[in-house]
């Protein structure tokens, strides 16, 4: 027979949400690092001779990279961080919505970076080696405002 499970909320979400909060920064890190290091790949496999063995283990290591930790880094971050906020009941703080702003636009550029390395995988380098250079650093300053965000919480 089925039972009907009600859950104490109040009596588990201070067990529950500092292992919550853990999990969630440590795939951040685990996403970021990615997003550090997918750009630098980029670069080393457009510096690359056409057509050579290195490009083809350049687009191996890429494709990992992304299938393995980047992406999954993502969907985790944010399931985590959607968890979080009920858990918090923090969706009316104007911190979180423009933290959720931010993150938005790190998944947008996780999202480009991914699209870019299918064109860099065909043959098509649209970009300098300078410009992704300079691309490389935004995760950095957006990690940096969101880190503001959360620990400040300035409104």
């Amino acid at each position: 027979m089925w039972r009907l499970i009600l859950i104490d909320w109040p009596t588990i979400t201070p067990l529950l949400y500092p292992w919550l909060k853990a999990a969630h920064i440590i795939f951040v890190i685990f996403w970021v690092a990615g997003l550090f290091l997918l750009p630098r790949y980029y670069i080393y496999h457009q510096e690359a001779e056409a057509g050579s063995p290195e490009v083809a283990r350049w687009i191996e290591r890429e494709r990992k990279l992304r299938s393995i930790i980047l992406t999954p880094s993502m969907v985790i971050v944010w399931v985590l961080g959607i968890a979080l906020a009920f858990l918090l009941q923090a969706w009316g703080e104007g911190w979180l919505h423009v933290k959720l702003l931010f993150v938005l636009g790190l998944s947008g550029y996780h999202g480009y970076m991914v699209a870019y390395g299918r064109k860099l995988a065909a043959g098509k380098a649209p970009r300098s080696g300078r410009a992704l250079r300079l691309m490389n650093e935004i995760p950095g300053v957006v990690v940096a405002i969101i880190v503001i965000l959360v620990v400040v919480m300035p409104f």
